[in-house]
């Protein structure tokens, strides 16, 4: 163990205790907090090890993690390997050292990852300490790294605001819509292939990212209005390999939807419309629907292009409103219905509906 990081294993009871008092909405949050996540499934140990992986990755909170699998595996075997392999898949993974979740998560992650271990007869794990010494010395930055590992293995990695509401925008984090409708995407991708596709609202890009990558659209553009979006969703997009020059073309607009003009729209072409989480504030209903309006009208009067909307429904009045705001436009609407397969970490008790619109 190096002598920089003695100190955390020898004075770990007094260090552990004075955390967990600092941070204990953290690691032990409320009743609610407990019922509204789905907890990971895992049948055998190699589950337990890629459940943990695409929790800790994807910054799940810390109740939806297998403890209890990972409490009963200890109790079977008594040595240190399968909290030392789960080290390996988390902080010590290359992609953690490549685009690392925040210094605040990994530092509560190995807390209870130790108490864990600690709580066993088996040998004391250097490695846990070591982790930790590393972690409590790192600095805080305003920006971390989530990253979702897609069905062909290939991880899909965005750079976040740590808080929810950043520089006046909540676009700057990733919402459970848009993992819905990137989920939906990966087993629907005729849907998408060979097409020119819009998505209104892009955030920091992770619908549009995973139906790059996995569903070979024709030319993307990713759309949003605000400065600090803009250039979080330039800099996602590079992050994962794309750009204007390899299929698929992908391009970054500045799309402001009370000042779109037809001819902004004419010139995209796009033949697929899609938008995750943009049914949120009553103020701006009505120019959501003024420019689906045009999109479905106008765009290409002869073969309107496909419009999909992905929508968690946190305040159903809101949704309501919104629905006879398209039914007073002319605009009608079906509502996409079935499961989708499980790719990402995220809460599935939410209440999603993702919808088609037509006139």
């Amino acid at each position: 163990m190096r002598s920089d990081n003695i100190s955390v294993k020898r004075f770990w009871p007094t260090i552990s205790l004075y955390l967990t008092l600092f941070e204990m909405n953290d690691m032990h949050p409320s009743k609610d907090y407990f019922e509204n996540d789905c907890i990971v499934s895992a049948r055998n140990r190699t589950d337990l090890l890629q459940a943990f992986k695409l929790s800790f990755f994807a910054m799940s909170r810390f109740p939806t993690f297998p403890w209890n699998l990972l409490q009963t595996e200890l109790e079977k075997d008594k040595s240190s390997e399968l909290i030392s392999d789960i080290l390996k898949q988390t902080c010590l993974h290359s992609l953690c050292t490549k685009h690392p979740p925040s210094v605040k998560y990994r530092r509560l992650f190995l807390i209870e990852l130790i108490k864990r271990h600690e709580a066993t007869e088996s040998e004391r794990l250097d490695e846990l300490y070591d982790a930790l010494g590393e972690v409590l010395g790192a600095e805080e930055r305003h920006e971390c790294f989530k990253s979702y590992l897609l069905p062909c293995g290939d991880a899909l990695s965005l750079s976040e605001s740590v808080a929810v509401i950043s520089e006046g925008t909540t676009g700057l984090v990733t919402w459970e819509a848009a993992l819905f409708l990137a989920e939906w995407a990966l087993d629907n991708p005729h849907i998408f292939m060979g097409r020119t596709i819009l998505e209104l609202g892009s955030g920091v890009g992770l619908t549009g990212i995973a139906v790059c990558r996995s569903c070979r659209p024709s030319k993307y553009v990713f759309s949003d209005c605000h400065s600090s979006v803009l250039q979080k969703l330039q800099e996602n997009v590079q992050l994962n390999g794309l750009s204007k020059k390899n299929p698929p073309r992908v391009s970054v607009e500045e799309l402001d939807w009370a000042a779109v003009t037809m001819e902004q729209l004419r010139e995209i072409g796009a033949n697929t419309v899609i938008a995750t989480d943009v049914v949120y504030d009553p103020d701006i209903i009505s120019c959501l629907v003024k420019l689906l309006t045009r999109v479905l009208r106008c765009m290409s009067p002869v073969t309107p292009p496909e419009v999909i909307i992905s929508s968690t429904i946190r305040n159903p009045d809101t949704y309501k409103c919104f629905k006879h705001k398209l039914e007073s436009a002319g605009i009608q609407h079906e509502v996409i219905t079935g499961p989708v397969t499980p790719v990402f970490q995220y809460n599935r008790l939410s209440t999603i509906e993702l919808i088609k619109l037509y006139t």
